[in-house]
């Protein structure tokens, strides 16, 4: 994973287990690392060594989207506030699907990449409902 992607509280996989970024830092190599933990383990590791968590629909329900809109080719989920929405797009070329904001779309396909937009445009982190030891498909 790419280190500058990253951010404190950012959820990542890691030995297909979630966890969450509580620290980033660099060895004397230059080399980086995060400090990572969940309800049961808490250590550091090489930053390529974790995973970015891809979006499903059950981590769009965990973030507080609902399921508004059902079709052949297209998914929508919509957050209580009205202007964000996520589309999954059931065509093989994906080409509506992602994170919309006021009608513009924005590549996003990774849970750290939603928080880190979330966290910029309301300055808090979206929060989870028990992400706990989920695992996740690799």
């Amino acid at each position: 994973m790419n280190v500058v992607d990253l951010k404190i509280k950012n959820l990542v996989e890691y030995r297909n287990q979630i966890f969450t970024i509580t620290e980033i830092f660099q060895d004397n190599e230059k080399d980086y690392f995060v400090k990572i933990e969940n309800d049961i383990h808490n250590f550091s590791v090489s930053a390529e060594s974790i995973t970015p968590i891809q979006i499903t629909e059950e981590w769009l329900e965990k973030f507080g989207f609902s399921r508004t809109y059902s079709s052949e080719q297209r998914i929508r989920y919509e957050r209580p506030e009205t202007f964000i929405k996520y589309d999954i797009d059931l065509n093989p070329r994906k080409i509506v699907e992602g994170l919309k904001i006021y009608g513009n779309s924005i590549k996003c396909k990774y849970i750290h990449e939603f928080q880190n937009i979330f966290s910029c445009l309301f300055g808090k982190e979206p929060a989870p409902v028990n992400y706990g030891l989920l695992k996740t498909e690799s």
